[in-house]
């Protein structure tokens, strides 16, 4: 095995793009505007426009205003995108571990010989295990498809074990898909002609800033409200009319009782719901006993604040409800996404524009993956193993693993599993194993590249081409390159493509093309390539209004909306492969909209609930690395409500104790009526190095895996709490 020389190089370099200036610019002033898309995990998918300087290197970099969704806004994390660009901890060149594992022990390399090393790792571990004994492993880093998903293309080639995605949206689009039979919903745009807009779950101001935008454009030009439904008191609480702060995970049981309302005062479409939906009657008799009193001692609402809502949804037609991902991070998730989508079917918001419910849009766009991910290469004999039980995996768990083989080398992109998974102890134990070989591709020393025997260093989103789509809005969207790379960065196609000639695939589908190429490829079935895109910058794909508002029958085989699921039979993109089979406990699944007590509830030794959302200037664990981001968000801290203080004899700075049965961690406490009582918030996922062991929140949070599809409760975890 041995790197490409010559002119032969030259060539290759140029076509997996690493040092080709292509820029489609606007000329201002002394600069040039670079147009391209946010990479971030994020559904906004923001359109930018990136000043670019005479020398080349990137400066203001702001929200496009001809995108009508962006609308010229962005958050301010990505708007200071040049600090994390051109922060002096970026790596810089390949990296062989000298001595322990996660010692800091650090040994430059070329790159010809790292791509050997990792190549003979992996061949030397499948002569002795099976191919399956390879775990590629990565997540949503990048949005980008050529950059995210191309190593998918070399898992099926090699026959190395599959890949199931369970941590981010598995309990939110398996249960949308449940109701409506597909992602997609009213044009997000529509917001800003509602007459009340219902953020239901997310935290927009400080994870999907676009959100608010149109809301409060709504508010602004129609005096429409803004009812807030969460977990806490946060930042988009700050913005509403209306303020509904239940307890974690009893979502469902509010849906139920507004239903309840909507039936008894005659606020429920019956002439809509007699053409739309399956079973109006069958639900309509199952809410009989799902009063608003019966949701107060659930939720922790009061009946009042039940009544209001209700009756607000129920007499205000062009209602939106826009559905975020929080309130599914639950083992409920999925019964509480389809009970919330349930309300405005009954209410039959969808006929109106600016009413509805919306989630997400990643059913319209018609974009083709296969050549890229080498779907044709892909045998179903070989199994899937789910990302969020990589501690089970690692330390040996037979039935994690399957039955099969012991995980013994991997190549991680786009993602920090050393600080993002749940069941962190057991993470890191298996990380420490001395048989286990790790590649990890990485813009960052991040405390996954830490414990790797081989560190790669990868390019950042303006440095390479990318195609992107925003599942929070209607847009495809191109990330052309902008600037140069440094010179010993790679893209992570030039990584893939690079270990397949080595380990004999290179000749298979989809391998030796270019991101330009693949993105031609993946535009195909809708008639568009780069080109076009490097032009018009993206492609609006909103479906027409009655399609967007299942006027023409929601995506069942007869047009109706299911009240009543199958949620052991319903195609959806969640469905977990054969091979793995219905997860969690699927059998005691409700047959109506219903809260499903199937949470970790607070008991005698957890009387707390404790949920983990993000942080305003993180973004997963991105951004932790900037100073800007850092100061903003100060510590790791822990919100307690006053009176839970009072009563365990707590003062803002002192430092307390949260545990469980998987762990205990050490942190400050912010005493603040932010928190409601009983439920403890921890914002942001801190470096473990940032906490005072050493060790992140997600050592308390559980892999138990959400019924049907999977998934797991990262807001869903009980725990002690002691000064």
């Amino acid at each position: 095995m041995h790197a490409l020389s010559g002119a032969a190089a030259l060539s290759y370099r140029n076509a997996m793009n690493i040092a080709t200036r292509t820029i489609e610019k606007t000329t201002i002033a002394n600069t040039t505007v670079g147009h391209t898309a946010c990479p971030h995990d994020c559904p906004s998918t923001c359109a930018l426009d990136i000043e670019i300087g005479a020398d080349g290197r990137i400066g203001r970099v702001r929200g496009s205003d001809a995108n009508s969704y962006t609308a010229g806004v962005i958050c301010a994390k990505v708007a200071r995108y040049a600090e994390r660009l051109y922060h002096p901890d970026r790596l810089m060149h390949p990296l062989r571990r000298t001595g322990a594992k996660g010692a800091g022990g650090w040994q430059r390399v070329a790159w010809a010989d790292a791509l050997d090393e990792i190549a003979e790792a992996f061949l030397k571990a499948e002569a002795k295990h099976g191919s399956e004994t390879v775990w590629p492993y990565y997540y949503a880093g990048t949005m980008g498809w050529v950059q995210r998903d191309s190593i998918d293309r070399l898992r099926h080639a090699k026959k190395y074990s599959g890949f199931f995605d369970s941590v981010c949206v598995n309990q939110a689009w398996t249960g949308f898909v449940m109701g409506a039979g597909t992602l997609r919903g009213p044009d997000p745009r529509e917001m800003a002609k509602s007459d009340c807009v219902v953020i239901w779950g997310t935290n927009a101001v400080s994870t999907q800033v676009n959100v608010m935008t149109h809301a409060i454009r709504a508010r602004k030009d129609r005096g429409a409200k803004i009812v807030v439904i969460d977990i806490y008191d946060n930042p988009t609480m700050k913005q509403a009319d209306i303020k509904l702060i239940l307890n974690p995970g009893s979502d469902a049981a509010l849906a139920c009782a507004v239903m309840h309302v909507a039936f008894r005062d005659g606020h429920a479409d019956r002439a809509y719901l007699a053409q739309y939906a399956d079973d109006p009657a069958g639900l309509e008799a199952h809410l009989q006993t799902r009063t608003p009193q019966w949701a107060s001692a659930i939720t922790g609402l009061s009946v009042e604040d039940i009544e209001a809502f209700a009756r607000l949804v129920g007499t205000t037609k062009k209602t939106y409800f826009r559905l975020g991902y929080g309130f599914t991070r639950s083992r409920n998730g999925a019964v509480s996404m389809h009970a919330a989508l349930s309300v405005p079917v009954v209410l039959g918001s969808f006929q109106h524009e600016g009413g509805g419910g919306f989630h997400s849009n990643s059913g319209i766009f018609g974009m083709d993956n296969r050549l890229l991910t080498g779907a044709s290469l892909v045998d179903p004999a070989i199994r899937h193993l789910p990302q969020t039980e990589l501690g089970r995996i690692l330390t040996g768990d037979a039935t994690a693993l399957q039955g099969g083989a012991p995980v013994t080398a991997m190549l991680i992109q786009n993602t920090n599993p050393m600080n993002v998974m749940p069941e962190q102890r057991l993470v890191r134990q298996g990380f420490a194993r001395e048989d286990l070989f790790v590649a990890v591709h990485e813009q960052f020393m991040t405390d996954t590249a830490a414990v790797a025997d081989i560190v790669l260093p990868a390019t950042m989103f303006v440095e390479h081409d990318d195609i992107y789509r925003g599942g929070g809005h209607s847009h495809i969207l191109l990330g052309p390159k902008l600037v140069e790379p440094p010179e010993d960065v790679r893209t992570n196609l030039f990584v893939i493509e690079e270990l397949g000639r080595r380990l004999g695939v290179a000749d298979m589908p989809g391998f030796g093309l270019s991101e330009r190429q693949h993105i031609d490829a993946i535009l195909s079935p809708i008639g568009a390539g780069f080109d076009d895109l490097l032009s018009d910058k993206w492609i609006d794909r909103q479906p027409d209004f009655d399609k967007a508002h299942f006027l023409d029958g929601f995506a069942h085989a007869d047009g109706r909306f299911r009240f009543r699921p199958d949620w052991q039979q319903q195609k959806a993109p969640t469905r977990p492969p054969e091979s793995m089979g219905l997860q969690g406990p699927v059998e005691t699944l409700p047959v109506f909209p219903d809260y499903w007590a199937a949470v970790e509830a607070a008991d005698a030794d957890h009387p707390y609930r404790l949920a983990t959302p993000p942080a305003r200037n993180y973004l997963n664990s991105s951004f932790a690395e900037t100073r800007t981001s850092r100061d903003k968000e100060g510590r790791p801290e822990l919100m307690i409500s006053p009176d839970d203080a009072g009563r365990e004899a707590i003062a803002s700075g002192d430092v307390v104790t949260i545990g469980n049965a998987r762990a205990s961690l050490r942190i400050h406490a912010r005493v603040t009526d932010v928190a409601k009582p009983g439920t403890l918030i921890a914002e942001g996922l801190w470096p473990n190095g940032a906490h005072l062991d050493g060790e992140g929140i997600n050592v308390l949070t559980s892999a138990e895996a959400a019924a049907p599809y999977g998934g797991v409760g990262l807001h869903d975890n009980h725990v002690w709490l002691r000064k």
